[in-house]
């Protein structure tokens, strides 16, 4: 029998927990949690800097229990915001670390980042990071901004 008896809410159980360990896994911790920030405080960003309908678009790729959090608290007519400089966008992931702030909030961007490149669509992507400022694209993986030019 399954956790919650829904298949549906299993499935989006068990791949967000797999979203969670990659980025656990990328960043060389255990904490699920840490994971968790990590990757809420970045879709968050990255949801806000871009315009509304891409934003939704990319939020339809994410799985459904995911996709809750990517929409928490989302204000579409205040968006796109306008960080062009990757301080400006790291500093905002960085928020959501209320306790514990990350060293290093770069490397915990780019491993969400490099999990969301891999788990959606290619095109997808590609759109994302042509949204963004070059000096944000370059937060994505390499092999995915090759891909997207």
């Amino acid at each position: 029998m399954s956790a919650t008896g829904l298949e549906v809410f299993d499935t989006t159980v068990q791949q967000t927990n797999l979203w969670l360990k990659a980025i656990a896994e990328r960043l060389g911790t255990e904490d699920r949690h840490f994971a968790y920030l990590a990757l809420r405080g970045t879709l968050h960003a990255l949801r806000d800097r871009l315009p509304p309908e891409l934003a939704v678009h990319l939020g339809a790729q994410l799985p459904m229990l995911i996709r809750g959090f990517y929409y928490e608290e989302w204000h579409p007519a205040g968006t796109p915001t306008r960080e062009r400089h990757a301080e400006e966008f790291l500093e905002k992931v960085k928020q959501v670390f209320v306790r514990q702030p990350p060293e290093d909030i770069e490397a915990v961007v780019r491993a969400v980042l490099e999990v969301l490149a891999a788990r959606i669509d290619p095109g997808q992507v590609s759109k994302v990071i042509h949204a963004l400022p070059s000096e944000l694209r370059h937060l994505f993986p390499e092999w995915a901004i090759r891909a997207a030019m």
